[in-house]
């Protein structure tokens, strides 16, 4: 019953968390309460790309910076405010260099201080042009009109097909804080009002998000029954673009003529900023347009032809300190209010508006992650795979969101993290209340005697506890210390033991870390395996690295044992792979994880063959082959030898490091031809070559004793050494 009750758990558990999930998520995001996040990582998406992105060419900024005002009183006498003549140059030059629109981004809301002659050179030069975009300021706080002059006969848009988002765009809607005062209208003086080729929006606070940061800007706003394009609107109508413009419910863009402009909820359209400030524009200063005005006329080259204007989009505006207007922006807390137009303007002729990705795509992402995210942590067999799926899944998520954004969308963020986050977290909870207790079990029960690849295992498939075994190709290693017998009897037994555990310390250590199993200790001998219980297609080159890295850790703290115990220690190690039984072998209460056959009991006899060639490790030739097919090995063929109690020879090796194989090449290189006459039965001829070999060569020596008993005592020869002893 208990046993039904767990199964019916586990089953319905990942369904369950993933929809409770997702259900909250959604009722939080539905909520706002990841609007202020959400936002503040598209603000740093805006900044990271902002300077990759190229500015169109047809936009020109002319700025009247500290620089004009310091020239004009020294050049022509003008103290601030400058006399509106000083405009009428500049669009007088416009004019003749043959502009598509000039757009001034200053309201020119009183008569000039210079008297009626000064604003009528100004609207001398708008009605010659008549392509000026003069401005008007919408608010609750100006001392402003609350319709629109019915003389005023400027280009304003003629919409269709906007009756199901106009309230939007309806600034007689809008209200302020507690006052509700309704939204009025700031216009030029009559004359420049009367002469301007349209009227332009500058108010960029009206399309200010909850923050008050500005990220979108509106194609225009409806005042008193008008559609009143924005500042850089007002620029492509003054240039002759249509003033018929349609919204498409479905593909929720505004259609106007060549341009497609999409817009949001709100009504705005996500600018893609283009750099932190208007310098991206290579902005020109008002008093070298003057100057080349100036020099132009009295028929000199000057510093700015006018074909550099030609068929340009001219912003005008201030940019000295404490005269321009200034907004918060993605890029900027402080960014210039006439940047907001001039990015709308660029992002209309590039049509590389940011656009909104569908409201259901937060929502099908977050359940997707979630789903994801759960499966992974209930049914992950290793922490280290859980979180290497979380992390990779979490980059995923915040990848997609940048990398779209460089490509033109804005995909949220925060809902998909926060649901890969709390799926995270809930699913690890009902992890550790479910399964934890079992794993702290097994742990505890089993880490004393088991190596940790094995306890892993065990943590991921509980099952295997039960008795049995599998076939299964592996590296098998047996490792004893010469003369152990003789040093236990010279240390007193704490010592010994002392001894005994720094040994096999660093021994397991490398055997582990290499990806070894350690089957057992039996004394000082060492017993372990490679490619159970985990799989690796190279364990034969583990094995073999493995035990040349126990010899040389071993070589290296010789000088440590022999002043510390007074003894040296020397291994002797042997290896073989191939096929053998492991698993779970014991009784039904108590059993270890270890391993059978003809192949292990090969590798034993290996480890004590070694005594009979003068050699510390000695591997099969299937060991040393395979190892050279995932790694660099170098020995030599040592022998043909049927080990006690086998009757069939196999080949054995010496590994070696590569130093000592390449010092020893012309020792090899005669033990082979030694070692060939030996199997062949020749004894006679072999004896004197491993006679002067045997000084510096132990395999050597051994093997000129196997002749003389051969000569002396002449049998039928196999053609394999018999091993006599284990």
């Amino acid at each position: 019953m208990q046993r039904n009750i767990k199964g019916i758990l586990k089953k319905t558990a990942p369904p369950i968390i993933i929809v409770s999930m997702f259900l909250v998520l959604l009722l939080a995001d539905v909520s706002g309460v990841f609007n202020f996040l959400e936002l503040k990582t598209y603000d740093f998406r805006v900044r990271l790309f902002a300077d990759s992105y190229r500015t169109s060419d047809e936009v020109i900024v002319v700025l009247l910076d500290q620089p004009s005002i310091d020239w004009a009183v020294q050049e022509r006498g003008w103290s601030w405010p400058w006399p509106r003549k000083a405009y009428a140059e500049l669009i007088d030059y416009m004019n003749l260099a043959g502009a598509s629109a000039v757009a001034f981004d200053v309201i020119f809301s009183e008569p000039s201080v210079y008297g009626p002659e000064d604003d009528e050179a100004f609207i001398r030069a708008d009605r010659d042009f008549n392509r000026t975009v003069h401005t008007v300021f919408f608010s609750s706080t100006w001392n402003s009109v609350y319709s629109w002059p019915r003389e005023l006969d400027t280009k304003t848009f003629e919409l269709s097909g906007f009756d199901p988002v106009i309230s939007r765009y309806n600034l007689l809607n809008y209200v302020e804080d507690a006052e509700e005062r309704q939204i009025g209208a700031q216009l030029p003086i009559p004359g420049l009002m009367n002469t301007a080729g349209a009227i332009g929006n500058i108010a960029t606070s009206l399309t200010a998000e909850s923050d008050r940061i500005v990220r979108r800007a509106w194609l225009f706003n409806l005042f008193d029954g008008k559609a009143i394009p924005g500042l850089s609107a007002a620029s492509l109508l003054v240039s002759g673009s249509d003033m018929g413009i349609a919204y498409d419910e479905k593909a929720r863009v505004i259609r106007w003529g060549d341009y497609t402009i999409p817009v949001g909820k709100n009504g705005g359209s996500l600018l893609r900023f283009k750099g932190g400030s208007l310098d991206k524009y290579w902005p020109y200063s008002a008093k070298d347009i003057l100057q080349s005005a100036e020099v132009y006329a009295n028929g000199e080259e000057p510093l700015l032809p006018p074909e550099d204007f030609t068929g340009k989009y001219v912003f005008f505006g201030l940019y000295a300190a404490g005269l321009f207007d200034i907004c918060s922006t993605p890029l900027s807390t402080v960014y210039p209010g006439m940047g907001v137009h001039i990015t709308m303007l660029d992002n209309i002729l590039n049509d590389d508006f940011i656009r909104e990705s569908p409201a259901a795509l937060a929502p099908l992402m977050s359940f997707f992650v979630i789903a994801i995210m759960v499966i992974l942590v209930l049914y992950s067999s290793h922490i280290s795979l859980t979180l290497a799926g979380s992390v990779t899944l979490i980059t995923i998520i915040i990848g997609t969101g940048f990398f779209t954004y460089y490509l033109g969308y804005w995909v949220p963020i925060v809902f998909p993290l926060s649901g890969a986050i709390f799926a995270f977290l809930a699913a690890s909870i009902y992890k550790y209340a479910t399964e934890g207790s079992q794993k702290r079990f097994i742990k505890s029960a089993f880490s004393q005697y088991l190596s940790p690849a094995v306890i892993e295992q065990l943590l991921a498939n509980p099952e295997r506890l039960s008795l049995g075994g599998e076939r299964r190709e592996i590296s098998i290693f047996f490792s004893d210390i010469q003369g152990f017998t003789s040093i236990s009897e010279k240390l007193d037994p704490s010592k010994l033991t002392e001894l005994l555990n720094e040994y096999l310390s660093f021994m397991t250590d490398t055997i582990l870390d290499s990806g070894g199993t350690i089957d057992k200790y039996e004394g000082d001998a060492i017993i372990a395996f490679w490619n159970a219980p985990v799989p690796y297609e190279d364990h034969a080159a583990r094995a073999l690295e493995a035990s040349m890295a126990c010899q040389q850790l071993l070589t290296e703290r010789q000088d440590f044992f022999y002043k510390k115990y007074g003894c040296h220690l020397l291994t002797r190690i042997g290896l073989n792979t191939g096929y053998a039984v492991v698993g779970n072998m014991g009784s039904s209460k108590r059993f270890d994880y270890t391993m059978l056959g003809d192949a292990v009991n090969l590798a034993a006899r290996l480890e004590g063959l070694n005594k009979q060639f003068g050699t510390y490790v000695m591997c099969t030739e299937a060991a040393f082959t395979q190892a050279g097919k995932t790694g660099s090995f170098w020995g030599r063929k040592l022998a043909q030898v049927a080990v006690v109690g086998k009757q069939e020879a196999v080949t054995v090796y010496e590994p070696m490091p590569q130093r000592v194989f390449a010092e020893a090449q012309g020792i090899l290189r005669r033990f082979d031809a030694a070692r060939d006459l030996f199997y062949q039965g020749r004894f006679a001829e072999a004896l004197p070559l491993f006679q002067v070999l045997a000084s510096e060569d132990k395999p050597s020596w051994y093997y000129a004793k196997q002749c003389e008993y051969y000569q002396k005592h002449p049998v039928a020869w196999k053609g394999f050494w018999q091993a006599n002893t284990k």
